[in-house]
């Protein structure tokens, strides 16, 4: 049989009361959100119900910390609910008191350590709970008395481990915070008694670690820190480097420079920080150090001038001359021109295709519509003539002439075509508006290229120079200091050592020229240094130089010292180790060691390691 809906065009709208909505949209969005929440709802409620029901479950099996993560995941779903917020606050309840019997149990035992953590928690689960404070307090009290007698045994540690407990419980709690200075004094007692028996007994670095100990255990508790300095001191002078030196011998009759060769200035340059002693008289026995001898040759000034020429550039005239700025924006216009020459012909040729695509569209159009009217024309004939057949058919039998078939499409072949012909109309008149955009844009380029061009002038002013050459006198004045030294070693011959003579030189030169106010050119008047400033230099020169050398002995001997300290940080508790680590460490105070520093310092329980060097 015929469908009469094939009898319309394909895009023509069908409308049919079967395939309307029950509801408005809005409507059944309402119901949607409602259900959401419903459904949320009886989530939430399963979950709080749920971990009530547990936690009820564990309190009544004694299971403590369950039953309280249970009742923490029900708040957490109900915050606000105070049913939780009372069975969680009973369970705690409960389990403060079974907490606090097996903290009595200990307590009754005498295990007063063991105590003190279980009251503590008791009191965190049940804070308004009077007896089990007074019961807190009191083992505090209990074990700050046992501490008391641990110090008056000189059981040190072992009391300054109950002060420490008690205090971790209650850091404001009196009788503890007097006992841990109690035994803070006791230790740097006994940290003194140590360091002035080590003393005795001539174990100065021993006893200098022990005076710093004592002084870090309570500082003012007794005399260790002087103490500690007087010690450091011997240890200085015992370790110390001696320069065994007598004023400068002065061969120049220049007593200025011969002043600057002194011992004081001498040690002047020496660092400060390590044990260096400059002696006009003789060194101990066996001690190391150096003898220096010096004596000042010759002083030499020499002033000379040479003369010169210098050259200065003035300005001599302005010409004018091609403006180089408007060849360059001429350039650059011309660029500008050629390229929207380059866009305008691409528009153009995006316009051409443009309007014969438009043509094809056209036909393609007219084609598809002659195609539909004769489509609907036949189906048309062929449903007047299927219901002229159906009247004249007998009941029941189908004619020929209602074939579905007469009405099939016939045109989607045109269709398609015109389809596709519209889509490529489409993105050519898209590439066609961006063609103008760009030819509109360029045309504005070009316009801004001439304006620039045509304010540009033709011809600029352009500076003309010319040098000057003028006289100069070039003065110098040259000093030289001729400086002897000696330097050998204590033990040795000092007859043996080879003098070693270098000339130390200060130099300061400076021009000076007439003025020449025509080409700007300021006089310029000598203005040299004074002879006298450059002997007090050529002095310093000397004297750095050969404190430098002393420097380089006492680098080499205090290396010695270092290698043997460490030699022995295998055993850094012994006491030889101890004194030779010391001893090296103030012979490096400028630089100590880490190493050697780190080990002793752990090795006798230092702090702060730098108060072993005075710091």
């Amino acid at each position: 049989m015929l469908h009469p809906a094939r009898a319309f065009p394909e895009d023509a709208p069908v409308r049919s009361s079967s395939t309307r909505s029950p509801c408005p949209p809005t409507r059944r969005l309402g119901l949607l959100v409602l259900s959401l929440f419903a459904l949320l709802a009886a989530v939430g409620c399963s979950t709080f119900a749920r971990a009530v029901k547990e936690g009820d479950t564990l309190t009544t099996q004694r299971q403590w910390s369950q039953a309280e993560a249970a009742y923490q995941r029900a708040l957490a779903a109900e915050p606000g609910n105070s049913e939780a917020k009372v069975k969680l606050r009973d369970m705690r309840r409960l389990w403060s008191a079974e907490v606090f019997q097996a903290a009595q149990a200990r307590h009754a035992e005498g295990d007063l350590a063991a105590a003190t953590p279980l009251l503590v928690r008791a009191l965190e689960l049940d804070e308004g709970n009077a007896e089990v404070s007074a019961l807190l307090a009191q083992t505090l009290d209990a074990r700050v008395e046992g501490a008391q007698k641990a110090l008056q045994a000189e059981k040190l540690q072992e009391a300054r481990a109950e002060f420490d407990a008690v205090l971790a419980v209650d850091a404001e709690h009196a009788a503890a915070r007097k006992g841990v200075t109690a035994v803070r004094t006791a230790w740097a007692r006994r940290w003194f008694s140590t360091g002035k028996r080590l003393e005795d007994e001539g174990k100065l670095g021993n006893a200098l670690l022990a005076y710093v100990r004592a002084d870090q255990e309570l500082a003012g508790a007794t005399q260790a820190r002087e103490r500690a300095e007087a010690v450091r001191r011997l240890l200085q002078d015992e370790v110390a480097f001696m320069v065994v030196t007598a004023p400068a011998e002065d061969k120049a009759s220049a007593p200025d420079v011969a002043q600057r060769l002194s011992p004081g200035r001498l040690a002047a340059m020496l660092p400060q920080e390590v044990p260096i002693r400059v002696i006009t008289t003789e060194a101990p026995k066996n001690h190391e150090g150096v003898r220096l001898g010096m004596s000042l040759e010759r002083v030499l000034p020499v002033k000379s001038v040479e003369q010169g020429q210098r050259s200065t550039r003035y300005l001599l005239t302005n010409k004018a001359v091609a403006n180089p700025r408007r060849f360059e924006l001429e350039t650059a216009l011309l660029a500008e021109e050629r390229k929207l020459e380059e866009v305008e012909r691409k528009l153009g040729g995006a316009l051409r295709e443009y309007l014969r695509r438009q043509d094809e569209l056209v036909q393609a159009r007219e084609v598809a519509g002659r195609c539909r009217d004769r489509e609907r024309k036949a189906c048309s004939n062929a449903l007047a003539e299927c219901t002229e057949a159906i009247a004249r058919a007998k009941p029941g039998h189908v004619p020929r002439e209602c074939d579905p078939s007469l009405c099939n499409p016939q045109c989607e072949q045109e269709e398609r075509a015109y389809a596709q012909r519209a889509s490529t109309a489409v993105e050519l008149e898209q590439r066609l508006e961006g063609a103008q955009e760009s030819a509109e844009a360029q045309r504005r380029e070009v316009q801004r290229g001439r304006d620039a061009w045509y304010r540009e002038p033709l011809t600029v002013e352009e500076p003309v120079y010319a040098d000057y050459p003028y006289d100069v006198e070039l003065h110098k004045l040259t000093l030289t200091a001729t400086v002897t030294e000696r330097l050998v070693d204590l033990a040795k011959d000092a007859a043996s050592a080879s003098p070693h003579t270098e000339d130390y030189a200060a130099l300061h030169e400076d021009s000076s020229n007439k003025a020449y106010d025509k080409v700007g050119v300021l006089a310029d008047p000598v203005q040299l240094r004074s002879e006298a400033e450059l002997r007090v230099e050529a002095g310093e020169k000397a004297i750095a130089a050969i404190a430098a050398r002393v420097k380089e002995r006492f680098d080499a001997y205090r290396q010695r010292r270092v290698e043997d300290a460490r030699r022995g940080l295998v055993r850094p508790s012994s006491e030889d180790v101890v004194e030779t680590a010391v001893r090296a460490l103030l012979l490096t105070a400028d630089e100590p060691p880490q190493d050697i520093l780190l080990t002793i310092a752990k090795a006798r329980g230092l702090e702060h390691p730098e108060a072993l060097l005075g710091r």
